[in-house]
């Protein structure tokens, strides 16, 4: 149990405040000089100190008292001190809170306000030992957790994120389909290789592919291979992803933008483990464990006829969840801190300022892991100094993107690179097609629902243009 330390030179206030405590159920040391009272301090289980501010006959400066305070915060920083003497004064007091003291009161004291103020501070300090025990425990638990698994270099720090990273490696072993669900940007494909690195096929293949980035023949050809002239420009066999995988895993990416011809041949390979190759009858087999990806809300998708419920539950043997990195705020300064060591040239020390590190907290990250990723790679190539600051980062304190001339307003501030290039072929075969959706979907080789999803997702509205 917690115990009240009462320091003070004179016996008879020792023994008033010991009384006064006992009777309100606060248990009690005692200590009549300033070194007694950091012994105690460093041997007891010390909730609150209560301490006079003079411990020398005649003294009445308070600076013996507020050396006192000085040693404490330097044994325990976080450990509630209240001042108490009959020589007040505003500029003690107001030093007093400077150098860490709780709170501050005169001699003679009030009981009912005293005990008040004791019994407040014990409740802080409870809180404050519980807090450090949880994130004390939760380290030893990420320790322990990365000591016996391979978790492919995933930073996190919150609570959320460690049940995610415990769920994946407590499935991963299970040769079962995954299904990763979660905003753009939030790290999906990292957790895909955290699976597989801790499966039973980590030595076999692992494939990936993007279900968002192709048209639908060519994605189909990209998962099941195709036989020559099976379409125009195939002019020779192309073996698919499936095969590639074959005793390994399949990552599809983005499996929300899967063509309903592409859903239903993905349902018969994990159904039946057999497929066909485009423009062949000959059904193949194959050994391969799908892990797939999406920010698509797939019940939803479901509902509006978009994708099949069957291929769903099939590929959601697991669900994986990924939260957003909004709610995961205690993940944000350990990877600021991550990619600043990543991104800083060699031989030289960066720093995230104060206004950075508020910056950083009140940004509400849109873009997720990967927006956070972009924007201290940024502030290190735009930096003046060795220290960064929210400017930097191209934001405000308040957390607010600041507008740059050079970048478009409506390109989505998370976009990768892959992404990028992807919006400048929509927005391309758009301008081609004079703003005709299925015109331009018959160019991208899409359908015309295909190709307004893509759009949705890269930020992309269109008008079209009229003939005058």
């Amino acid at each position: 149990m917690l115990k009240t330390l009462i320091v003070d030179d004179q016996a008879a206030v020792r023994t008033a405040l010991e009384v006064l405590f006992d009777l309100h159920g606060l248990p009690t040391l005692v200590a009549g000089s300033p070194q007694e009272a950091l012994d105690l301090v460093a041997a007891e289980d010390v909730g609150v100190v209560v301490q006079d501010m003079n411990f020398t006959e005649a003294t009445t400066s308070g600076h013996e008292g507020l050396q006192l305070l000085r040693d404490i915060k330097r044994l325990d920083p976080d450990l509630p001190v209240l001042a108490m003497t009959a020589w007040t004064s505003l500029e003690m007091a107001v030093q007093l809170i400077k150098e860490g003291a709780s709170d501050y009161q005169a001699k003679p004291w009030d009981d009912t306000k005293l005990v008040n103020t004791v019994k407040n501070l014990m409740r802080l300090r409870e809180l404050s030992l519980e807090n450090t025990r949880l994130r004390a425990g939760g380290a030893r638990a990420r320790a322990e957790l990365a000591r016996k698994h391979d978790l492919r270099g995933v930073i996190y720090a919150s609570p959320t994120m460690h049940e995610v990273v415990s769920l994946v490696v407590k499935v991963a072993p299970a040769d079962v389909p995954v299904l990763i669900t979660g905003p753009h940007g939030a790290g999906k494909e990292q957790v895909a290789e955290m699976v597989q690195a801790n499966s039973r096929r980590k030595t076999a293949p692992f494939v990936k592919v993007n279900c968002g980035g192709l048209p639908d023949q060519l994605l189909e050809a990209e998962l099941f291979g195709a036989e020559p002239g099976a379409y125009t420009g195939a002019m020779k066999l192309r073996v698919g992803r499936f095969e590639e995988a074959h005793g390994g895993t399949l990552f599809l990416d983005e499996i929300g933008n899967l063509s309903p011809a592409g859903q239903a041949k993905l349902l018969r390979v994990l159904q039946l483990g057999e497929f066909q190759r485009l423009g062949s009858n000959v059904t193949r087999k194959v050994d391969v464990r799908v892990i797939s990806a999406t920010n698509v809300d797939l019940p939803k998708a479901i509902q509006e006829g978009t994708f099949r419920e069957d291929l769903y539950f099939r590929l959601a043997v697991i669900e994986v969840k990924l939260p957003a990195l909004k709610d995961r705020p205690e993940d944000v300064p350990v990877l600021a801190e991550h990619f600043l060591q990543h991104f800083q040239p060699e031989g030289e020390v960066l720093y995230l300022g104060a206004s950075a590190r508020q910056a950083l907290l009140a940004h509400d990250w849109p873009g997720n892991v990967r927006e956070l990723q972009n924007r201290i790679q940024r502030a290190v190539l735009v930096r003046k100094g060795a220290t960064l600051e929210a400017a930097d980062l191209g934001l405000s304190e308040a957390g607010q993107p600041e507008k740059s001339a050079s970048e478009p307003a409506s390109v989505p501030a998370a976009l990768s690179e892959e992404e990028a290039q992807e919006r400048a072929t929509v927005e391309r075969a758009l301008a081609e097609a004079q703003g005709v959706v299925s015109r331009a979907a018959a160019q991208l080789g899409l359908s015309r629902q295909a190709l307004y999803r893509r759009m949705e997702r890269l930020g992309l509205s269109v008008e079209r243009r009229l003939k005058g």
